[in-house]
């Protein structure tokens, strides 16, 4: 039946295309990018223009933007072309990205190859067609599923999370490093009907979040203002209201505050009336690897219970931690000279 729903949704992806495919033009246009080895310079310089393209493209939703490394071809990476050419699509589609002139301006290509590369990854299932275009296929979806599966991060500590989510009835996150963000790896919505735009596969800067921050506890002072910064860039075009925003000052002197206690706090600085407590996770070297946190409104997290949540937020953490291998430091024990 999959194979049928494939078929169709392939067959449909082709009649979508309103011009027929010129080869002649569009083996010119391969010549350019691509020798007989798949290995030119050419190649390098194409992939580099399309990433630049693909980056550009404007934000949507809650994406910042979108990597540029897929493309980044270089002369040895060539034959991988094609290959790095379908995950950009992909890509694109999760950014916003519905129509073939779209990806075809992201991608540098023609409509011809851009309507092929599509239709593959539509008959592939990791797009489909809808009348407003592309989007995301159910593929990914099974694919991501597996994913979690296969990080032993989820699977210990979600009996973890959904204790913390029993004794706060509030909404639990739990989120590893991913260069300058964090990527939300679990959730558990509250129980207070409320709801927030985190959702699992979601990424935000790292200084802009409790749970971010909580995974930058151990860096340098000097880590701390370059992730600051890198927050800002990434936010520049966001708007906030009210601005809670902490600035370069404000937030210095908090993170010491919080590398001191082990734990951190969002106070409004990612969306206008969350507020949330986080503490880190970590591994049996004793390096924080995820955090946690536990996130509700304003009336439901006022400042005193913050206060109240933070022994309650570390304790889960610690047990996480205790799971992965992690021991608590032993304090010293003095010697008595005799």
């Amino acid at each position: 039946m999959n194979k049928a729903m494939s078929n169709d949704a392939a067959g449909a992806a082709s009649s979508a295309a309103p011009q027929p495919r010129n080869e002649a033009a569009d083996a010119v246009h391969e010549r350019a990018a691509v020798d007989s080895t798949g290995s030119t310079a050419a190649n390098g310089a194409n992939g580099g223009q399309a990433a630049r393209k693909l980056a550009a493209l404007p934000a949507t939703g809650d994406s910042i933007g979108l990597p540029s490394t897929l493309l980044d071809i270089t002369p040895q990476q060539a034959g991988t072309q094609t290959l790095l050419r379908g995950l950009a699509i992909l890509e694109a589609a999760a950014a916003g990205v519905r129509d073939l002139r779209t990806f075809g301006a992201a991608l540098g290509t023609t409509r011809s190859t851009t309507h092929r590369l599509v239709s593959s990854l539509v008959q592939a299932r990791y797009l489909r067609q809808v009348p407003g275009g592309y989007l995301l296929g159910p593929k990914l979806i099974e694919l991501g599923t597996i994913a979690l599966e296969q990080m032993p991060l989820t699977a210990v500590a979600r009996p973890h999370l959904e204790a913390l989510a029993d004794h706060t009835l509030d909404t639990i996150h739990l989120g590893v490093r991913d260069g300058d963000d964090v990527l939300y790896i679990d959730k558990i919505p509250g129980t207070r009907g409320l709801e927030m735009r985190s959702r699992v596969g979601h990424r935000m800067p790292l200084a802009s979040t409790g749970i971010g921050k909580a995974m930058m506890l151990d860096l340098t002072p000097d880590a701390w203002q370059s992730m600051f910064d890198a927050s800002r860039r990434a936010l520049a075009g966001v708007s906030f209201t009210p601005d809670n925003r902490p600035d370069a000052t404000t937030f210095m002197q908090r993170m010491t505050n919080y590398s001191t206690g082990g734990f951190t706090f969002d106070l409004e600085e990612n969306e206008a009336s969350i507020r949330c407590v986080a503490a880190p996770v970590r591994d049996a070297s004793g390096a924080i690897v995820a955090a946690l946190s536990v996130a509700s409104t304003i009336p439901y997290m006022s400042l005193e219970r913050m206060d109240e949540l933070i022994p309650v937020v570390q304790r889960e953490a610690r047990a996480i931690s205790e799971e992965l291998g992690w021991r608590a430091p032993q304090p010293a024990t003095r010697r008595i000279k005799r």
